[in-house]
């Protein structure tokens, strides 16, 4: 990552990873601009998850059109924002809109992530749909800019391996 410009960084993964709550850190301590991926979803999307279907690439076009917007609009000044980016070619997506993007992928195994999900209250995505998302995720790419963090720490401790990642040259 270029030393020069304040980080531009998607906090991706299943949900449940903790993306919003390390995203947050993560752009406190880099001292970014932070935004919430589930914030550009359309109700649509919104419902569909809700009612326990999962999206389909359709379904997430528009959502990635935000979301690629946002990163271009945060090129210079940097930023943090979640996206679950499970596919490659939804990452490459936004990486053709924001160029030096970088990934982060909270990783965690199933059974961790889907304890997590059980115990969350208020959150539009039901525990079924995990195992949808560890079908469609496909891991970074070598020739992918990010990096891959451990999530069976506390939230914080998370961050700070994901402040490392982002971080280190």
């Amino acid at each position: 990552m270029s030393h020069d410009s304040a980080p531009l960084v998607v906090v991706m993964g299943v949900s449940g990873s903790g993306k919003t709550t390390v995203g947050r850190l993560l752009a406190r301590s880099l001292g970014v601009p932070y935004a919430e991926g589930d914030d550009f979803h359309p109700e649509a999307n919104v419902a569909k998850m809700r009612a326990g279907h999962p999206l389909d690439d359709e379904d997430r076009r528009p959502w990635l059109e935000e979301i690629a917007r946002w990163l271009a609009g945060h090129e210079e000044s940097g930023g943090v924002v979640t996206c679950s980016a499970l596919k490659r070619r939804y990452r490459d997506r936004l990486a053709s809109a924001a160029p030096r993007v970088f990934f982060l992928h909270l990783d965690g195994s199933p059974e961790l992530i889907a304890a997590r999900i059980s115990a969350r209250r208020g959150h539009f995505m039901p525990p079924d749909l995990l195992r949808t998302q560890y079908a469609d995720l496909e891991p970074l790419g070598e020739d992918e800019a990010g990096a891959a963090v451990p999530i069976d720490g506390t939230p914080e401790e998370t961050a700070a391996l994901a402040h490392a990642a982002v971080t280190s040259p």
